[in-house]
């Protein structure tokens, strides 16, 4: 039966935050934007998160032809790196967004979600962290221990790995590599300074070293070379676990994931297949879900 009162559509705000930027995308009422900001791993920054998180959602609005007024009408879902850390998502709950509500969930789930669309899959992200995802029997997550615990085969693992071999290589305690002085242009630092430009660096400053690192292998220098592959290495270790849980492909996701194709095996390049979106599109489909009531806190990886 009308009633004569008209529901006011729903806007959407999937959040993916990673240790090098935030993306956010708005969806709603005929309209959709994309907005982009910094950092926002709340493992490595809290409070930067937080504003990068905000910061996207206002850029998407704009993008979409929306007043920032509308920030307190969003449905949000945010897939966050770090946020699978107790700690880290305790304070994020407690944090009084603007949203109209938030869901969060961490970084790997709407990669995966975006990916296959809420299906069966496995994904590996190698971006500036990495971390790899099976939805089948219960789902298995690998990795996502945070920098510089963990994040093999990552932009920032590169980053570090490299700084590393070029200090042994400075002080003749490891082999010469063409590593020394890239990163010395890269730094605008020689020798020892090298050090005092990373002094203090995070997960996002190793990580932006990471081309420059890949650019060195793809070059020939053998100690750069073998870092890639090390870290390559671990990356088809976690495929070959997915694999043997029954999947027949994953998806290879990240900022990192073009530039490491050259490097995977055949057999591992014959299990990839390409996303079906990408993870902001992922987390756009967890906040349809999360408000719909179509996941819960007890079907594992809640709301």
């Amino acid at each position: 039966m009308h009633t004569g009162m008209e529901t006011e559509p729903v806007l959407y705000l999937g959040i993916d935050g990673g240790g090098s930027k935030c993306r956010a995308r708005v969806t709603g009422a005929g309209r959709e934007g994309v907005g982009v900001a910094g950092p926002a791993n709340p493992f490595q920054n809290l409070t930067q998160a937080c504003e990068s998180i905000q910061q996207a959602a206002e850029l998407a609005l704009v993008d979409a032809g929306l007043s920032t007024d509308a920030l307190g009408k969003l449905v949000a879902g945010a897939g966050l790196a770090g946020v699978n850390i107790p700690r880290v998502r305790e304070q994020l709950l407690a944090w009084r967004h603007p949203f109209s509500a938030l869901y969060l969930t961490d970084d790997i789930q709407i990669a995966f979600l975006g990916a296959h669309g809420g299906e069966e899959g496995a994904v590996i992200v190698a971006g500036t962290g990495s971390v790899g995802y099976s939805s089948l029997n219960g789902g298995l997550s690998i990795g996502a221990h945070g920098f510089p615990f963990a994040d093999k085969g990552s932009g920032a693992w590169l980053g570090l790995k490299a700084l590393e071999a070029a200090l042994l290589a400075l002080d003749d305690l490891g082999p010469a590599t063409a590593l020394l002085p890239a990163l010395e242009e890269e730094l605008q630092a020689r020798g020892l300074d090298l050090v005092g430009a990373m002094a203090g660096a995070g997960q996002q400053d190793y990580g932006r070293l990471a081309p420059r690192v890949l650019a060195v292998a793809e070059a020939g220098d053998a100690v750069a070379v073998a870092i890639v592959r090390e870290g390559v290495d671990y990356l088809e270790q976690v495929a070959k676990r997915f694999l043997a849980r029954g999947h027949s492909h994953f998806c290879l996701l990240g900022g990192l994931a073009a530039r490491l194709l050259p490097w995977l095996g055949e057999k591992t390049l014959q299990c990839l297949q390409p996303p079906r979106g990408q993870p902001d599109e992922g987390a756009l489909l967890y906040a349809r879900q999360c408000h719909g009531g179509v996941i819960t806190r007890e079907s594992g990886r809640g709301c």
